[in-house]
């Protein structure tokens, strides 16, 4: 039985990719363990089918924390008991390169972004610059690689020289959702980080625009108290609500509640512009159609399941009157909802997972 160790920067909890990767391993029958690390507002960890542990650190934020998470990484990787190495995004790849080669174990990278063009590092050329010369040490010459899209795999394949293996995130298969009755207010939904560059307070500001029509706003993230701030600024309390991290079995409950999806990224960077965002499938498995940027992986899938409305503009007025326009017709919403419905039959996990399996099988 193989042992794979996967390591993370988060704290475990949320990081639904991993779970479910990390769950189908197990079902396969290896010997998986997830490391992360614990912060002070952890929620205590739920049962698996496989290991988890989380590392305490010192520090939580800033450069040292990068250093401290990979120092501790090395140790454990060092003197650690495992077969394979499975490294998630560029902060966790230097001490898996090194152990990987010293050990001469497999190693797996799996990007779940293109690290150094996150927005977060194209406003700071010099972090940048380091990030990159980290890519450019411990990237080239990888077996195996693996990112979430196949916009990502050729912009970073052609970068490094190395070939991506798309394995999307995409939830796991559910039961049908049921057709149901649009509600008054008409309710628009965002889920994941309130972090810089995801739409948001252009979304709050589109609510001024907006009649009989409420967003609720799924996570916290850098811009929780700016966006209350914003919100209250404009008086727009009673059309915004802020519900806070959610359990993932709470936040698919609510977006099937709602009427609309949001996900609006800005053109920071060529991640979030070749980017294919968890919540798109989300809202596809909750029956619901949502809002999304005339960006490339969202045209494709457009293209063929017809599950979004792509606006080419960033601006409330801009959102405001692609909301406006689909929630007053009722047969194109309708058409959407049922092309949802359909899609979630072939964009789920069960499918996609079979990449995944089939990558490990090729392991040297």
């Amino acid at each position: 039985m193989k042992r794979i160790i996967c390591t993370v920067s988060n704290d475990l909890t949320y990081d639904q990719r991993m779970i479910r990767i990390c769950t189908t391993l197990a079902k396969a029958g290896y010997s998986v363990k997830l490391v992360g690390r614990g912060l002070p507002e952890s929620r205590p960890l739920t049962d698996q089918p496989f290991a988890q542990q989380r590392m305490k650190l010192i520090l939580n934020k800033g450069k040292l924390f990068y250093l401290e998470l990979n120092l501790r990484l090395l140790f454990k990787l060092l003197f650690g008991s495992f077969d394979v190495v499975y490294s998630v995004d560029l902060d966790t790849l230097l001490p898996a390169r090194f152990v990987a080669f010293l050990r001469n174990k497999a190693l797996i990278f799996d990007a779940h972004e293109y690290f150094t063009e996150v927005p977060e590092l194209v406003v700071r050329p010099i972090s940048k610059k380091v990030w990159e010369l980290a890519a450019s040490m411990a990237i080239p010459g990888l077996k195996h690689a693996i990112t979430v899209g196949q916009c990502l795999a050729d912009v970073m394949g052609k970068r490094y020289g190395v070939a991506f293996t798309v394995v999307r995130n995409l939830p796991n298969r559910g039961a049908a959702v049921a057709l149901r009755e649009r509600n008054r207010p008409f309710v628009l939904i965002y889920q994941g980080v309130l972090n810089d560059g995801r739409g948001l307070e252009e979304s709050i500001l589109a609510m001024k625009y907006l009649e009989d029509a409420v967003l609720w706003l799924c996570g916290e993230g850098d811009l929780s108290r700016i966006l209350r701030e914003l919100v209250a600024m404009n008086n727009l309390g009673n059309k915004v609500k802020f519900l806070g991290k959610l359990p993932p079995e709470r936040l698919a409950e609510l977006t099937k509640q709602a009427d609309l999806g949001l996900n609006l990224l800005k053109n920071k960077g060529l991640n979030y512009y070749y980017s294919l965002a968890n919540k798109a499938a989300d809202y596809v498995h909750a029956g619901l159609p949502s809002l999304a940027m005339r960006f490339p992986e969202y045209v494709k899938l457009n293209e063929k399941y017809g599950v979004f409305k792509l606006v080419d503009e960033l601006e409330p007025e801009q959102i405001a009157a692609a909301v406006n326009a689909l929630r007053s017709n009722i047969k194109q919403y309708g058409e959407m909802a049922a092309n949802c419905r359909k899609a979630a039959t072939e964009l789920n996990w069960e499918e996609e997972s079979k990449r995944l399996l089939e990558l490990f099988e090729r392991l040297d």
